[in-house]
């Protein structure tokens, strides 16, 4: 389960950032995923609770926000949207090449 190192790399950013403002404790915390990262939403979640423990983030709410999946076609040039890699165009039938939906960003954190 990658989740977990994604989670504690999570928690460590976050007390990184924390810190630098001069801030005691994490309240909140944003996270982008991309629909074709291979991460699981829910065990991102429940990673991110154990990651939590004896930090600065102990108790903090993690918030997910799931980007979906776009990609253009390598032959026809056409955007559409994907659910999964390898993915065929919808128009010609070509390979799909992912633009967005593959990221794992910390958007925000909120302490105090």
């Amino acid at each position: 389960m990658h989740e977990m190192s994604l989670a504690i790399n999570i928690v460590a950013l976050a007390e990184a950032e924390c810190r630098a403002a001069g801030a005691g404790r994490i309240r909140r915390v944003e996270v982008e995923v991309g629909g074709l990262a291979g991460v699981m939403p829910e065990a991102l979640r429940f990673c991110f609770a154990a990651a939590c423990r004896e930090t600065m983030a102990e108790g903090a709410e993690l918030e997910i926000i799931v980007v979906d999946g776009q990609g253009e076609c390598a032959s026809c040039r056409r955007p559409a949207p994907m659910a999964e890699h390898f993915a065929l165009c919808p128009a010609c039938g070509g390979l799909m090449r992912p633009l967005q939906g593959q990221e794992l960003r910390l958007a925000a954190i909120e302490v105090d």
